[in-house]
């Protein structure tokens, strides 16, 4: 009998040439899978899937995680304001773990031989995938056509030609990941250190003038609301934030970092609905969470954002961060404005019952009401001593 094969499938050029390859070269029985974290329409998953059959799959499943997606990774993001290097929200990496746990569960459901993926060797999803796929199905062949041949574009389109496949692969001179998180955006000016993307490389433009009054509400540290509309699903929530802000041609940035494979790496990206989110999220954190609430988050949040980037979601720390992290939002509820602009917005301010300005402890820089002017000299005295202690051991005339 002919071995099953899984195929991480997407329809473009490197997972069309695997469909083909595994299907007429290593007479495997090709099972490709869609795994849409919310960045396939429904008419691109069926476009999709017709592609699939014409290039010799047995049988093709759209796997649809986007639920999973948000309650397994992007309501942590969230809580924990990721962003990589203090910039990227992690989108299409953090998509990429979810769907490589859809793949290598619908394989294991359909007691496959082998998973395969159409992941180069100069990237990180590589490394996601296959760490995934060996640590859920230990000893499960992995197969890599275009990794391990180290293929070209021509040989990948003249091979599918061959073999009787002919679509329009042209080579687009920006590279677009459009995902429910964020779209990555690929191109020349990313492959070197002193260009950036022009205008014209990002996919959403603007659309509008003047401003736009934008207001965010969230329950516990997630997102219910936009400009008063509540949803049931965030992800609808998300997409709505994203639609404005589109508009807006907000969300646009450049990221350098480290790979996991250790070189450094850029790439353009557009988030108007991450960025938005987390920044509007990370303000209502500053006015109902204690400093060290704020100081803990933000040390677990940035070792969180590192670990799912780099192909470490399985590991049973990111739970305890998880916990952790839950375990904050619990007075993180309230209503944030933001005014849009051409480009970039502005935090205007909060809304919250939970608001640690509203006490009756005093306000800030006009008048004290829960102390006493003797309390804070006493205070400041106390405070001092230390210093005042180790200045007067180290004296000047003593060095």
């Amino acid at each position: 009998m002919k071995k099953k094969v899984v195929l991480a499938f997407s329809g473009g050029l490197d997972t069309s040439f695997c469909a083909m390859y595994l299907s007429k070269d290593k007479d495997f029985e090709v099972y490709t899978a869609l795994a849409n974290t919310g960045g396939f329409s429904e008419a691109e998953c069926k476009a999709i899937e017709e592609r699939a059959y014409q290039l010799g799959a047995i049988k093709h499943v759209t796997l649809n995680v986007e639920e999973e997606y948000y309650d397994k990774s992007i309501k942590y993001m969230v809580f924990g304001n990721v962003l990589r290097n203090g910039t990227y929200p992690i989108s299409v990496s953090s998509e990429r773990i979810f769907q490589a746990l859809a793949i290598i569960r619908y394989a294991k459901e359909i007691n496959a031989d082998a998973v395969a993926h159409g992941s180069t060797g100069a990237g990180n999803d590589q490394v996601r995938f296959d760490l995934t796929f060996d640590v859920l199905a230990p000893g499960i062949e992995i197969i890599t056509p275009t990794r391990d041949m180290n293929l070209s574009r021509e040989f990948e389109i003249n091979y599918l030609k061959e073999h009787g496949f002919v679509a329009d692969f042209v080579k687009m001179e920006y590279s677009i990941n459009k995902g429910l998180w964020g779209t990555s955006v690929g191109g020349k000016e990313t492959l070197h250190s002193d260009k950036t993307l022009p205008n014209e490389a990002y996919p959403s433009q603007l659309k509008t003038e003047g401003t736009e009054t934008l207001t965010l509400d969230f329950e516990q540290g997630e997102l219910s609301a936009v400009n008063g509309e509540k949803f049931i699903k965030k992800t609808d929530a998300i997409r709505k934030v994203e639609e404005i802000g589109a508009r807006w041609a907000i969300g646009r940035d450049m990221h350098v970092g480290d790979t996991i494979i250790g070189i450094k790496g850029r790439v353009g990206f557009e988030a108007a609905g991450s960025l938005l989110i987390i920044n509007a999220h990370k303000l209502l954190e500053k006015h109902t969470l204690t400093k060290w609430q704020q100081y803990w988050k933000e040390q677990l949040g940035t070792w969180y954002g590192m670990f799912l980037h780099e192909a470490q979601y399985l590991e049973p720390v990111m739970r305890d961060m998880e916990a952790f992290l839950q375990s904050t939002q619990q007075s993180v509820t309230g209503r944030v404005i933001i005014d849009l602009k051409p480009y970039h917005y502005t935090l205007v301010g909060i809304d919250s019952e939970y608001d640690l300005m509203r006490s009756d402890f005093g306000v800030y820089g006009e008048e004290q009401k829960a102390w006493t002017a003797d309390d804070v000299k006493g205070f400041t005295k106390i405070l001092g001593n230390q210093m005042k202690i180790y200045y007067n051991v180290n004296k000047p005339e003593n060095k």
